[in-house]
């Protein structure tokens, strides 16, 4: 069964759904294995969000050092999890006991539960990449082809690096499921909504239509202008975010950002 509630408020990720899947299932001594809400409720707030955005004034990054949740970064759609098809995600917390908690309920069949406790990185990476998801989009809607995506995507890895570092996070955690794997998952899926708004503001519409069709929530245009004020507060280089933030805002179209970002000053890769 999969079911939703809303993330606690206190969360950096306030505006999106949690996602609970709990499972039942024989073993094979002929027991029942405890469904996920069952285990969770063994640790008081055992899953408190998960890492889908984040809003402005929400703290991002930052929430780690408030409470402990428990962060399930999925890289698989919501729609194939609840098929049943495969797929993998990271639970992050500061306690080894309630990851193994969380682990014990969730891992099952196909689905494969990694555990973390890095909880800014799982939490950043969850967030920066479906800005990044937008910004494909715009590629793709603008035909600018399999080359521009494939940089915007390694770009954006990096940039999503130099930010989880500087807000007390490790950078390779991004090299994992909440990292690269839930961008390339979030920025050429078809069922990607960020990608989807990336691809119609690239044909023009303005934003408010996009979302009015869309039906549901795009983190990703939440999280471009929080994510690009948590920049500018570390001091963190992030023009592909700016970018995204900028045409969002209605400051500038998607055309003329491509424009601005392959404009810039030739540099070493970093």
């Amino acid at each position: 069964a999969v079911t939703q509630r809303r993330a606690s408020p206190r969360c950096s990720t306030s505006t999106s759904d949690v996602r609970e899947v709990g499972v039942r299932e024989r073993d094979g001594g002929g027991g029942d294995r405890a469904s996920g809400a069952e285990c969770a409720g063994r640790h008081e707030n055992a899953v408190r969000n998960a890492v889908a955005g984040c809003s402005e004034g929400s703290g991002a990054g930052h929430a780690a050092s408030e409470h402990e949740p428990v962060d399930p970064g999925t890289r698989a759609g919501a729609r194939e999890v609840g098929a049943g098809m495969p797929c993998a995600l990271t639970v992050a917390s500061s306690s080894e006991e309630l990851c193994k908690i969380v682990q014990a309920a969730f891992h099952h069949r196909n689905m494969r539960v990694y555990s973390s406790d890095d909880l800014i990185g799982v939490e950043l990476g969850g967030a920066v990449k479906n800005v990044l998801a937008i910004a494909a989009g715009i590629g793709d809607g603008l035909s600018l082809g399999l080359n521009a995506r494939a940089a915007v995507l390694t770009r954006g890895l990096a940039e999503m690096m130099r930010l989880v570092k500087a807000a007390g996070g490790r950078s390779e955690t991004c090299m994992g499921l909440t990292g690269v794997g839930d961008l390339i998952l979030t920025a050429t899926g078809d069922l990607s909504r960020n990608r989807r708004v990336g691809l119609e503001l690239a044909a023009g519409k303005p934003l408010e239509d996009i979302l009015t069709s869309l039906g549901h929530v795009a983190e990703g245009v939440l999280c471009a202008a929080a994510i690009g004020d948590l920049a500018k507060r570390l001091q963190v280089e992030m023009p592909i975010t700016e970018m995204m933030g900028s045409v969002l805002s209605g400051q500038m179209s998607a055309q003329d950002a491509v424009k601005k970002l392959m404009g810039r000053d030739p540099k070493i890769e970093a």
